[in-house]
This record gives structure tokens, C-alpha cells and sequence, in this order.
């Protein structure tokens, strides 16, 4: 995306149309639409041709971007779990693994980056079922591989509103949804881990269209990207347009639920109550 972004600037600043830098590698229009957004590998020659077309002579500069076009073709961690993965999955763990801010609203269950393991077995084995164990298992520890980023040293701001309806709904028994909500009490006390919770008693809310992700990036080139997941794909958003549609109802969820320290003392309500 890093590298996609920086295309699009160059391409912009020289007054060239997409069609024409498609045809100057052999390619189509919405072929450097894609690699503009990231979502597609860079070939060198490609890359190496698009910086002469926009006048990109320093070597320095050159070589800084033909390196990045590398970086981004290195597959990343989460791939050897492609096997378990629907195939819209593996992007968003990229760039969930690349954000410096992550934003979310969830209504069915507990965010995956707050799952204890017990918990996301109970989730995996009804989301994947005839599944086998090893399938299941896998699927599992590539979300606590996730949560290790939230203990890093390049550790992003975690900000999340959980509609009470995903506290209250079982997956698993009594001991693990007892481990959960503490669970959740202990995290929401890192530093960079904002837990709020939307409880029942207020009623509506601006989360009327279900769960969504934002992830913002330190890169002042990339957009933020706005994730929404279906049940046979799922959107992502980077228009400027959408995603603030989307920050406006977050905004709103946070503005309407109990702060962080009220939300741990609705946990500890739930938990006294489970």
C-alpha cells in the first residue's frame, strides 16, 4: 500500500492518466489502479519502468522505492495459515499487523485481539464446523499470533467499543466466558488498549450496521482503510468519504458509551453475574 500510494503521487504530479502508465508495462488501467491500492505484487521491470515514465532519475530515490517493491512482495507471517484462511482474510492481518491505530466496533463476540484461547475455540469450532480439530486449532493460534502485536515494541493504539450483546452471548461454558470477561477487565488496563462497552440500556445506537474495523497507518501517504467483514468476502473501504462515515459512527459509539473505567466496572457486573 506504502509503495502503491507513492506511485499514485508520482503519477499525479506528472499529469499522467492511469491508462497511459499501464500502457507504457504492457498493462491495463486497472492494473495500476490495483497496484496504486496495494492490492496486487510489483514486478522490478514494472516498477523500474513506471519511475523512468515519471521522471524519477536520482538513484537514491530509485533504489529506495525498487526496494520497497521487494519488501512488499515478501510474504508475510500469516500466510503459512492461508490453508484455514477465507481468501479475503490474509489481507486484513497485513494491515492489521502495519497499523499504528486500530478502531473497532464488534456486536456478535469478543474482538479477535481480545479472545482468550478457550474462548476462540468456542467461536472457531462454530464458525468452522465439520472442521477438523488440526484445522480448528490452527485457526486459533494464528489469532493469538495476531494478539502478539498488541505486546510489541511498535505496539499500536487499540481503541474498541463492544456492544454488551457480545459479552452476554455464550460461546463455551460458564468457565470460559468467566475467563473472558476478566480477561477483558486485565487488558482494558494497558496503556494502549481503550475498552468501552455499549451497554443495553441505551438503547439505539450509531452502530446500527453491525461491526466494522478502521486502520490507520503511521504512513502519511497511506489512507486509513475501513474493514467490513461479510459472510463470503469482505470490503475494504479507503475512500475518503467512506471512511468518514465510518469515524463519525465510531465517534458517536464512544461519545454514547461509558468511559473505559465505568466499562471495566460493567464487566465486573457481568462477571459477578455469569
Amino acid at each position: 500500500m506504502l509503495l502503491g500510494s507513492q506511485l499514485r503521487r508520482l503519477r499525479e504530479a506528472r499529469g499522467i492518466t492511469r491508462e497511459a502508465a499501464g500502457y507504457s508495462i504492457r498493462a491495463s488501467e486497472s492494473k495500476i489502479s490495483r497496484m496504486e491500492l496495494g492490492r496486487v505484487s510489483f514486478k522490478t521491470r514494472d516498477v523500474e519502468d513506471l519511475l523512468t515514465l515519471y521522471g524519477i532519475t536520482d538513484e537514491m530515490e530509485r533504489k529506495s522505492l525498487l526496494s520497497l517493491a521487494r519488501e512488499a512482495n515478501v510474504a508475510g507471517w500469516w500466510h503459512s495459515y492461508s490453508d484455514v484462511l477465507p481468501s479475503w482474510f490474509p489481507t486484513y492481518v497485513g494491515l492489521e499487523g502495519a497499523a499504528h491505530l486500530i478502531r473497532a466496533y464488534e456486536v456478535q463476540f469478543v474482538h479477535g485481539l481480545l479472545q482468550t484461547e478457550a474462548y476462540a475455540r468456542a467461536v472457531v469450532r462454530r464458525g468452522m464446523k465439520g472442521a477438523s480439530d488440526a484445522d480448528v486449532e490452527r485457526r486459533v493460534a494464528l489469532r493469538l499470533e495476531r494478539q502478539k502485536h498488541l505486546d510489541s515494541a511498535n505496539a499500536p493504539e487499540f481503541h474498541v467499543v463492544l456492544d454488551e450483546a457480545a459479552l452476554r452471548r455464550p460461546y463455551g461454558d460458564r468457565e470460559v466466558m468467566r475467563e473472558q470477561l476478566q480477561h477483558l477487565i486485565d487488558i482494558s488496563e494497558r496503556p494502549n488498549v481503550r475498552l468501552q462497552i455499549m451497554p443495553f440500556s441505551f438503547g439505539g445506537h450509531s452502530g446500527e450496521s453491525g461491526a466494522f474495523t478502521i486502520l490507520s497507518f503511521p504512513e502519511s501517504d497511506l489512507s486509513d482503510v475501513v474493514y467490513l467483514e461479510q459472510l463470503t468476502s469482505a470490503l475494504y473501504l479507503d475512500k475518503r468519504e467512506d471512511v468518514t462515515q465510518y469515524e463519525k459512527a465510531l465517534k458517536e459509539l464512544q461519545q454514547d458509551s461509558p468511559g473505559p473505567a465505568e466499562s471495566r466496572d460493567l464487566l465486573r457486573g457481568l462477571l459477578q453475574l455469569s
